[in-house]
């Protein structure tokens, strides 16, 4: 535990933090991944998340290459395109690699055991990617912190369990491998908590969206105190 610490702010914002990154001055934040963090589409003209963490981390410069419908495949291609100025990297990405496995949820199945074992092996192979995204962004040696998948808001409550259930499946292949690489990790699912937060089932709305660029900019402190204090909203801090 010498080179990793766990935050807890408050019940809504799960934070792991890998001491690796401490002492580099946060910059210049490049942001990679798909619609939880390009969701200018879904806020009605409110700011994304990028404009959001740039309004909150003043002096430091704040670029995306996240893009909506982006999956892990995609990652390579964003990275490229990533200035080279960028001193951290926050990730937000397999939301839509989970929903393109989703269908595994309507599959009929003999038993339980066998539903498992179906969804034992979307884990297999969602893993082994996320293992591949996060060796080649390390590869960077930049401080990098992912975000885990928060859980879909579906009006029908069945399928919002179902969702919720079988993405934890793959969340714990996200903090496993997260853990493992000692990088920091944001868990979304503590983060937008609450149906405010979603423009749609699986869309953050601007509400979300602060409160993602909040959870990112606590990044920037030490131990992930600094800006607890002064600039998380409420919601963040109870």
């Amino acid at each position: 535990m010498k080179r990793r610490s766990f935050v807890i702010g408050g019940g809504a914002l799960g934070l792991f933090i890998a001491t690796q990154g401490e002492g580099n001055a946060m910059t210049h934040v490049a942001m990679l991944g798909d619609s939880v963090f390009d969701n200018a589409s879904y806020v009605g003209g409110a700011p994304d998340v990028r404009a959001r963490l740039q309004s909150i981390l003043t002096g430091a410069r704040v670029t995306s290459t996240a893009l909506d419908g982006a999956m892990m495949a995609d990652i390579p291609k964003q990275l490229r395109q990533m200035p080279r100025s960028a001193t951290h990297i926050v990730v937000s990405i397999g939301g839509n690699d989970a929903i393109r496995a989703s269908g595994v949820i309507d599959e009929r199945a003999t038993s339980v055991a066998a539903a498992l074992d179906r969804l034992a092996a979307i884990r297999d192979q969602f893993e082994r990617n996320y293992r591949t995204v996060i060796d080649l962004l390390l590869e960077q040696s930049l401080p990098v912190a992912f975000c885990s998948i928060y859980e879909p808001r579906f009006p029908d409550m069945a399928r919002r369990r179902a969702a919720a259930t079988a993405l934890a499946v793959l969340n714990d292949a996200i903090t496993r491998q997260v853990f493992t690489k000692r990088a920091s990790l944001i868990d979304l699912r503590l983060v937008c908590d609450h149906d405010a937060d979603f423009a749609n089932p699986i869309e953050p709305s601007a509400t979300g969206g602060e409160k993602i660029a909040r959870a990112i900019a606590i990044l920037r402190a030490p131990n992930g105190q600094r800006q607890l204090s002064s600039e998380v909203p409420e919601s963040l801090s109870n």
